[in-house]
């Protein structure tokens, strides 16, 4: 099996919906204080990887439960043998519930703790100077429920320990990032870890809050799975747990004809290469049969360079549903280097009338910016599945009123469109009209290259080919193109993803074999 292949639970939680999870694990007989014992024991753990055998500990602690997962950690910390500096944003006086417990337990250990008092121009010079000279500073100031910017002695001592050079370690999510968004509320916190608990947060994989949390690592704390019945959440993250039991395996006794027949439609002889790419990575994710429907005048173009994908000559919006009235074209995509314009309008609506899954990218996006809620009017109009696949461009091209976060945009794009919305990006979120929504963070970098989206695409359509779900075909999608990636490496181009989509996929079935 390839240990490449990270599986984690895909449910997560936003903020709101964890203060859930800890009312309802209250409720059912479990103390507060313990919850918050399992969570400081953990933030010590994870620093003690992080540290030296015995080290200097700067521990910043917020007036609420994240600063009272501070004391336990400083308690538990100082017990090991290291040197453990705790320092209050307000006086230890404000302090309530169980953080006051925390804190009496630690003030029972000798454990020293300070008030944080800042100067004219920020924090003390000597709280910075502490700070630059600690070999881990361990940020349990506020949580992922923060949704205002720091402000005051807060945003200064935050400023300082970014200033610091020096390891952070973030309890829950990194101070002045927004657990819901990732967004960063001013002056966030940059952290080296973080650990949070029960269940990761949408501001752990969603930019940049996913860059300033480092790797996220989640600690049980005594939360049961079964809260999550209650709660019911609809967001997830993107990895093999979420959509296995709809990876399309192939059935021993099948043959090509049972695995779908994708078409792709191609543009004129100047622009082919983008569906063929599309085509090329719609065949390498399992469709049995590909075929690229092409305008007369780059037939010998796509023929010269076209093997296992066939060729099919097709003149233009009028010639579609001759095309589609054969029924074993299960699914479809259009849009890469088809053209913009009327044209294009006519056959999107043409395809989308014939009830196929259907994936529009590209061209097929921008040539509706006129006149989206005529696109809408068609998917409405249609059972089958359909995605789209836009960037930020065409996405405000097509969805000019929605604004706000990503995972925002992209719900309340499916919830308008009745689509399955890919909203792409190092965070790409899937969204559907059901309002389940799925990010994702498996994408390197080096992804950001001509013909990457097509190959996208061209994946999409070849699972919904094989008869997965459009949200399941979505998600697959995304991260078997992010493997890919990853399989590719440093210089990859769009023609190298097909190649590494094969090795992708077998690290997955490797993975899975006997799940």
């Amino acid at each position: 099996m390839n240990p490449d292949i990270a599986f984690s639970n895909p449910v997560l939680l936003t903020p709101a919906e964890m203060g859930q999870a800890d009312r309802i694990t209250i409720t059912g007989g479990v103390q507060g204080i313990e919850l918050m014992e399992k969570a400081g024991q953990a933030v010590a753990s994870a620093a003690t990887k992080m540290i030296p055998a015995t080290a200097r500990i700067s521990i910043l602690c917020g007036p609420g439960n994240n600063g009272g997962d501070g004391f336990i950690a400083a308690r538990c910390l100082a017990a090991a043998g290291h040197t453990v500096r705790v320092h209050l944003l307000e006086a230890a006086e404000t302090l309530t519930g169980d953080a006051l417990e925390a804190y009496v337990r630690m003030s029972a250990q000798n454990v020293l703790a300070q008030m944080v008092v800042p100067d004219g121009e920020g924090t003390a010079p000597a709280l910075s100077a502490e700070l630059e000279h600690a070999d881990l500073i361990i940020d349990a100031l506020f949580g992922a429920g923060l949704d205002r910017p720091l402000a005051g002695s807060a945003r200064a001592l935050a400023e300082a320990v970014n200033r610091s050079g020096r390891p952070v370690l973030a309890v829950d999510l990194p101070s002045g990032v927004n657990g819901a968004t990732g967004a960063d509320l001013g002056a966030a916190v940059k952290a080296d870890a973080t650990v949070t608990f029960f269940r990761r947060k949408p501001g752990h994989l969603l930019d940049p809050g996913r860059c300033l949390c480092g790797p996220v690592s989640v600690a049980d704390i005594g939360i049961k799975a079964d809260v999550l019945g209650r709660i019911a959440p609809a967001t997830f993250h993107n990895v093999p747990e979420l959509w296995l039991g709809d990876w399309p395996r192939p059935d021993p006794l099948g043959h090509k004809y049972t695995r779908g027949h994708a078409v792709v439609f191609g543009g004129p002889m100047s622009a082919t290469g983008a569906a063929r790419l599309s085509a090329g990575a719609a065949l390498r994710a399992g469709a049995g049969l590909v075929t690229l429907a092409s305008p007369p005048d780059a037939m010998m173009v796509n023929a010269c360079h076209l093997t296992a994908v066939m060729l099919k000559k097709v003149s233009g919006p009028e010639a579609m549903d001759a095309l589609l009235a054969d029924r074993r074209f299960n699914a479809v995509l259009i849009g890469p280097g088809y053209g913009v314009g009327e044209r294009t309008r006519a056959a999107v609506t043409a395809i989308l009338k014939q009830n196929r899954a259907t994936v529009l990218d590209a061209d097929a996006l921008t040539s509706f910016a006129d006149d989206a809620e005529e696109l809408f009017a068609l998917i409405g109009d249609t059972p089958a599945p359909v995605l789209l696949t836009p960037h930020d461009g065409e996405f405000a091209r097509l969805f000019p009123d929605i604004e706000g976060d990503k995972l925002a945009r992209a719900r309340r794009a499916a919830g308008r469109s009745g689509a399955i919305v890919l909203l792409k990006g190092a965070d790409t979120v899937v969204a559907a009209p059901d309002g389940r929504a799925a990010i994702n963070d498996n994408a390197p970098p080096f992804l950001a290259t001509a013909g990457s989206g097509d190959v996208l695409a061209g994946i999409s359509a070849g699972l919904l080919a094989q008869g997965v779900p459009g949200f399941e075909a979505a998600c697959q999608a995304v991260w078997l193109h992010g493997e890919a990636g990853r399989v590719a490496g440093p210089g990859l181009i769009a023609e190298d993803l097909a190649p590494a989509l094969k090795t992708a996929i077998r690290a997955l079935v490797d993975k899975t074999a006997g799940l």
